[in-house]
């Protein structure tokens, strides 16, 4: 397998649309020092479906919180605003308060295999913290456009992703594990974007990543705009909620696993300035961690100290928590391009044009903004 050359996709921003808040220099998760993010794309196949054989649609996203060379576990909250989906680890993050694996998302019948790859990925680097291993790997379901269904995500590709994971620019759209998603009837997939506090704020970044697959054309907003009341996909393939989101933050704020499941909260209010209402079908499963404490112990008996955020200090995160992830879930349907996938199912990528005609209607339209974005590792077509 080869890394595909990096490609620039546009973003929101480029386009004109402002959201609140500040972004971090890339705008991405990767804002937050020590965040990696690494994607395999497998893309194969066109016609009709054949279990087993495709076309296929997906892939593997690897979040690494402190990157490659540091397994050290950190603080983490989690929470679940509809639980139709699946993230696994977290039963030991509720329980303990530490995230101690990379945070992988996929689609939904190979959250087994990315699983088990992490392990051994773990084993072999001997990366684990104790004698047994509960990685954390969530997914959305692709099955519209993706044979779901024929297993197609291997154990090299978990390794790949993870290999390839990267600060810096991170690649949008149709990569990764957001592949074959579907975001408010258009092509969604992954989406990133950051905020930085203000210095008497403490200077503090946040970063969030989405997958986003969920929600339905009419209740699609974009900045404060009703744009789904005035643009719609040539063929909504969703009449009721059948899709999922993943969102992961990562901050710098030192903050307890108490304050990140208050963090985790607040990605919900982000999802919801998009639209969503977060219907029976759909899995919106959130987590949050900070890179600020090392929380491991030092030894039989240790005292591990932390350092805590004051409690009276956490509105500006929670701000950003949801300015990054409404910005993070528009920059996926902008970075999003126009897929066909099984049985020739189709899902346009939303036209840019349109979408900034939408905008001016209504004066939220301002000047473009060049911000950063990169391609993907891919598997090659065969």
């Amino acid at each position: 397998m080869k890394s595909e050359p990096t490609r620039r996709k546009p973003r929101a921003r480029d386009l004109g649309i402002s959201f609140e808040g500040h972004p971090g220099r890339n705008n991405a998760i990767t804002d937050v020092a020590g965040v990696a993010v690494g994607h395999v794309t497998i893309v194969r196949g066109h016609g009709k479906l054949v279990v087993g054989r495709g076309p296929v649609r997906t892939g593997v996203t690897a979040i690494l919180p402190r990157g490659s060379r540091d397994s050290s576990p950190l603080f983490a909250g989690y929470f679940s605003l509809n639980g139709n989906g699946e993230m696994t680890g977290t039963a030991w993050i509720e329980e303990s308060g530490l995230l101690s694996s990379p945070i992988m998302i996929t689609n939904t019948h190979s959250v087994g295999v990315v699983r088990d790859a992490v392990i051994q990925w773990q084993i072999e680097g001997k990366r684990r913290l104790q004698p047994w291993s509960l990685p954390v790997v969530a997914e959305t379901w692709d099955g519209y456009l993706n044979d779901t269904d024929g297993f197609h995500v291997k154990p090299h590709h978990t390794w790949q992703a993870l290999k390839s994971a990267r600060g810096g620019a991170v690649g949008e759209g149709n990569v990764g594990g957001g592949t074959g998603m579907i975001g408010y009837g258009w092509k969604g997939g992954i989406g990133t974007a950051s905020r930085k506090l203000a210095r008497n704020e403490g200077g503090y970044t946040l970063g969030v990543l989405v997958q986003l697959n969920c929600g339905r054309a009419p209740e699609l907003m974009v900045a404060g705009v009703a744009v789904g009341k005035h643009l719609r996909p040539a063929l909504d393939a969703r009449d009721r909620e059948l899709g999922s989101i993943i969102i992961v933050a990562a901050t710098d704020a030192p903050l307890l696993p108490h304050q990140l499941k208050r963090v985790a909260r607040r990605l919900s209010m982000g999802l919801a300035r998009t639209g969503s209402v977060s219907g029976n079908g759909s899995g919106d499963l959130f987590l949050a961690f900070s890179t600020a404490n090392l929380a491991r112990s030092r030894g039989s008996g240790a005292v591990t100290r932390a350092a805590m955020l004051d409690n009276w200090r956490m509105d500006p995160l929670f701000a950003a928590a949801v300015h990054a992830t409404e910005e993070a879930i528009v920059n996926a349907l902008v970075a999003g391009e126009t897929m066909v996938g099984i049985d020739g199912h189709r899902i346009p990528g939303i036209d840019h044009d349109d979408l900034r005609e939408v905008m001016r209607q209504h004066q939220r339209l301002g000047r473009p903004r060049l911000t950063a974005a990169a391609g993907s590792a891919a598997e090659p077509g065969r």
